[in-house]
Parts: C-alpha cells; structure tokens; sequence
C-alpha cells in the first residue's frame, strides 16, 4: 500500500446539486439567517425526524447552548452526562452556571448507563444529557424512565428533562422510532464531517411548543418576533424578552443542508455497507484478540458517524498500543483518530470541578484503546482494504 493522499476519519460529500442549491439561494432576496430557505430547512428535518418542531442553528454546539437554556438550567443546578464525548456536551451545561455531573457509560456501547445516572441523581439534577456514541442511540427510554421519577420527586414542580446530544446520530433509529422523536430535546449537528452538512449547522428537534418557542427566541438575540415575519406583516416593532445570541443559520447554509438531505437515506446505506466490511475484514483481528469492533443492537438502528474500534495489548498497556498504532497509520496516510479524550480529563475541567479521574472506570477504560478508523460515504472499497491492510500491519 503506497497511499499518497490522507485519509481523514470523516469527510463532507458535495456534488453539482448541492452547487446549484447555493447559488440559486444567492440569487434570492434573502441569504441571511431565518429566512425561507431555512423554514424549509427545518420543516423538512422534524418531519425527517418525527418531531414537531425543529429550530435550525448556527451550530451543533449552539444547539446544545439553547437546549440548556431551554431546559432553565443555571446556577444551582446540575445535568448528568456522560465524560465520553466531545466537551460540548458538558460546555452547554457550564454556559448557564449550572455544574455538569459525569456518569459512567456501558462497556458495551460506551453509552450512558442508565444505571449509573441513577445513581448519579440529586434534588439538584435538572437534566440529563445523552450522547448517542458514534451513531448509536443511547438507552433512551430507560433515560426517559429515570428523567420522569427523579421528576416525581422534585418538590417545586420542575420537570427533569432528557436532552439527546444527536450529533453522531441523525438517521438512526431506536426501537423502531427515529432519533429526534425520543427526547425533551434533541440535537443534532450538520458539520462536515457528519451525516448531512450546511458547513457548520446544527437543528434542535422537539415535540414541546413551549421549548420550541424560547429556542427560536433565544437563537435570536431573545426577540420575541422575526424579521421575517415582521416584514411580511408590514411591521417594524419588536421587543427584546430575554438575553439571547445570535445562532441564526443562514439560508445559503439552510439551501446546501436541503439539498443534502435529500441524499440522506444514500449516505446512511453507504456507511452502514462499510461498517459492515470493516466487520468481516476485522474478524480475524477480532478472534485473535487484538481488536475490540463497536456494538451493534438489535433494537436500534447505528447510523456510523464513527467506525471506533478498541486496540488490546496483551501486557494491558492499551495506551501505549494505541499509540503505536496511531503513529504507524499516519506514517500510511491513513487518518486514524481518538473520539474521546474524557471530559473531566481536561485542565479545564480538573481545574474548574476538581481532579475527578477514576469516577468512571468504564469510560476510562476505554478510551486507553479507542481508535475510530475512517469512514465516510465517499470512501471506496480500496479504502477499506488501505485501512485493513494498515491496521494490520501496525499491529
């Protein structure tokens, strides 16, 4: 193998039509953010989804920022959430002064453990933030279970709610039901390198009129109207309700993420064909003992955002394996990486909440051996065997 270009873990698909769909939203009177475009965005993801609503923002991340604040989370107040993950997961829940919580996840899925969450729980637990790990969905019902008693036992009224960090998941499924029809609030992000892009996006997905209500506000500097809707009304008024942010998403971005999403179904199929030839050219690494492949369930549908096997060293030094491993895949072109350092493992984070390792030992665990191996929609079969060969070889 004699690669002369990178291969990334995860790569955008742009064709013509994606092309003419921005163009055709240059030529248009609105590029800007909220516009019709972007209306059409949104109602064409919830109903993707099976949600209601869908608000579209400037980011994934942004997303998360106005799903927290949605949910009234400040000071005093605390979100349990797994350390498994990229930091904006727990950042959203920071943003608003309230104090992330980490629960330890499945060894299987490396999803959060609902039962560990439970135990988790206190009278100062207002959320619960799920992160569907790779593109698998998290155990959201028994989440939901929990969300509803701790809930019960608040005595000021105030719900817990179960925030879905969608990021790796849209498409996907979980016991016959789509992802954004699951949880109080779901996000999901339209980065590059994710499912469907509009260059940097994100959509918050929920069936709750209220909570749909204050995200569109608060993506909007907090005014409680649109200008949109004040200019097809023949009006110039409007009022400033609460702090909000400008985390409006354009309708160039808006006209890319239609046009993408049209292909959807396309690049989920493609991701799943080469998830399942990583299975079958890994299985001979798998018997022997030297790899560890990502889970599959039979009650959910894995939409592959990522491929993240777990190397195993004979001596337990999986770190040190990994290492080795990584250096030999890049010294190929292949562009192996690590999806995730945990959360509380950052200065930040040991500063801001304490030295917290060994709180989640699962985790942990498995983050010494992660690896996520390239998969994208425009890889080829070559590609696979070029990742294969290579893995190999470094092992």
């Amino acid at each position: 193998m004699a690669r002369t270009a990178l291969l990334p873990y995860g790569r955008h698909w742009i064709d013509d039509a994606d092309i003419a769909a921005v163009a055709a939203a240059l030529r248009s009177a609105w590029v800007a953010g909220n516009g019709p475009i972007g209306a059409q965005l949104e109602s064409a993801i919830a109903a993707r989804v099976g949600a209601r609503e869908a608000i579209a923002v400037s980011s994934g991340t942004a997303g998360l920022h106005l799903a927290a604040l949605a949910a009234g989370l400040g000071p005093g107040d605390e979100a349990i959430t797994t350390p498994l993950t990229f930091a904006a997961s727990a950042n959203c829940v920071l943003y608003g002064g309230a104090t992330p919580v980490f629960a330890d996840v499945r060894p299987d899925t490396l999803t959060l453990d609902p039962e560990q969450v439970r135990q988790k729980l206190t009278p100062r637990t207002a959320a619960v933030i799920a992160v569907d790990y790779a593109g698998l969905p998290a155990d959201l019902d028994e989440l939901r279970a929990i969300c509803e008693e701790a809930s019960a036992r608040r005595t000021d009224g105030r719900r817990v709610l179960l925030i879905e960090d969608a990021a790796h998941s849209l498409g996907a499924t979980y016991r016959g039901r789509p992802v954004g029809s699951l949880a109080d609030m779901t996000v999901f992000s339209l980065h590059p390198v994710k499912h469907i892009t509009t260059g940097e996006g994100g959509v918050v997905a929920t069936d709750d009129g209220a909570l749909a209500g204050r995200l569109r506000r608060l993506r909007n500097h907090g005014i409680s109207s649109e200008a949109r809707e004040r200019a097809a009304a023949g009006q110039w008024f409007y009022e400033m309700v609460e702090l909000g942010f400008n985390y409006r998403l354009s309708d160039l971005q808006a006209a890319l993420g239609l046009s993408q999403l049209a292909k959807l179904d396309r690049f989920l199929a493609r991701r799943e064909a080469l998830a399942q030839q990583y299975e079958q050219r890994l299985e001979r690494l798998r018997t022997a003992g030297w790899v560890r492949l990502p889970a599959r369930l039979p009650d959910r549908r894995h939409a592959w955002h990522l491929y993240p096997i777990r190397v195993v060293a004979a001596d337990g030094d999986h770190a040190a394996l990994r290492a080795r491993v990584y250096a030999a895949m890049h010294a190929q072109r292949i562009g192996v990486q690590v999806h995730y350092i945990p959360v509380y493992f950052h200065p930040f984070y040991r500063r801001h909440l304490g030295d917290l390792r060994g709180s989640c030992p699962v985790a942990e665990a498995a983050y010494e051996g992660l690896l996520s191996l390239p998969i994208f929609p425009a890889m080829s079969d070559g590609d696979v065997d070029d990742v294969v060969e290579a893995l190999e070889q470094a092992l």
